[in-house]
């Protein structure tokens, strides 16, 4: 299935390299650190490494395993990153004398706690494009004030699934009984891979039903959907880009409880104020399904796999956008904010409408 994007323009022509210098991350914590405690808390800058290989480089300097290290989220590597990580105070005086030609430590301080896998409430981006003409950079500008007011959707980036872009491919297998991986890291890394695949292939179909919803008359768009006129017609009245249709499973808006979708003016009114949001499936076992209408579109993209599933949203809302376009170097900068798990790249591919990792 082709790709589908919920912008209407034609695509946009610029050149995006990631590189430390044009993709910049720093992630939002979820909460503020208390500056007392028995876990020392670094603010740490990188660049050219993964999250792990940085682990590794504070790992070795102290002498230790990289699992005594806490951090929240995993970063890019191809970019100037800055995250939190923690370490027992004990490794304090030592790391006084730490120097690394990719990675710095910014700042210090304490808290009760380690920082945990998911302890972070979003991610602030700074991305600059290049060949960038007048033309092309309006286009920009509305882009991303569409994407400001409606939002867009989260799907997983081109990082995800390796750097040939198959990884889903063996992770099918693994998840199947098919292949087998002894690493128990890289075997959960190859499932997501499959189980986001799957996740994008949904999502692509929901979107193609809303370009459809828009653009042709509800006698024409019963018979291709085979879904029922008054669903249809339901489907049209919305003004949002995303449609929400019965059955549809909801999440509160950046976090909170799954519930589901009942159609009632207070359900529409709060997604369009981005107070819920909209979930799609990654499949497995102990995960709570669509129903109805949803349900007959999600279950094509649904699969029995032994790995445990969940929901993710389908749809998020960047958070203070600001755009510059520098018409003496034919370049354009762009600021944004993400919760956790959604990719920069994938709003950079919204904007452009095409793919750019090729």
């Amino acid at each position: 299935m082709d790709r589908f994007y919920s912008l209407d323009h034609a695509s946009i022509d610029f050149h995006f390299k990631q590189t430390p210098r044009d993709f910049v991350v720093e992630e939002i914590p979820l909460y503020d650190f208390s500056g007392e405690g028995e876990h020392l808390i670094l603010f740490v800058r990188k660049k050219n490494l993964t999250t792990n290989e940085m682990l590794g480089v504070f790992a070795r300097y102290l002498g230790i395993k990289n699992r005594e290290i806490g951090y929240a989220g995993l970063k890019d590597k191809h970019a100037m990153t800055k995250q939190y990580i923690s370490l027992h105070k004990k490794h304090e005086e030592m790391l006084e004398n730490f120097t690394h030609e990719s990675v710095k430590i910014v700042s210090k301080t304490y808290h009760n706690n380690k920082i945990r896998i998911g302890h972070l409430r979003g991610n602030r981006f700074f991305i600059k494009v290049k060949k960038v003409n007048p033309t092309n950079a309006q286009k920009i500008d509305e882009a991303l004030k569409n994407i400001a007011k409606f939002g867009m959707p989260n799907f997983f980036g081109y990082q995800r699934f390796g750097n040939d872009g198959d990884n889903h491919i063996l992770g099918e297998k693994i998840a199947k009984g098919e292949a087998r991986e002894r690493n128990p890291r890289v075997k959960k890394l190859l499932i997501n891979a499959y189980q986001s695949h799957l996740f994008n292939l949904w999502l692509s179909r929901r979107l193609e039903i809303n370009r459809l919803v828009n653009n042709f008359e509800a006698s024409e768009i019963e018979s291709v959907l085979n879904m029922p006129n008054d669903e249809v017609q339901k489907l049209k009245a919305q003004k949002h880009p995303f449609k929400l249709m019965s059955g549809d499973i909801m999440e509160h808006y950046p976090y909170g409880r799954l519930f589901d979708f009942e159609a009632t003016e207070e359900d529409f009114r709060r997604f369009n104020e981005k107070d819920i949001s909209v979930t799609g499936l990654l499949c497995g076992k102990k995960v709570k399904i669509s129903l109805g209408i949803a349900r007959g579109i999600e279950k094509d993209f649904d699969d029995e796999i032994n790995a445990d599933g969940a929901r993710r949203y389908a749809w998020v809302f960047p958070q203070d956008i600001e755009g510059r376009f520098k018409q003496e170097e034919a370049q354009y900068e762009m600021n944004f904010s993400l919760p956790k798990g959604s990719y920069a790249t994938v709003l950079l591919e919204e904007v452009a409408k095409r793919k750019i990792n090729e």
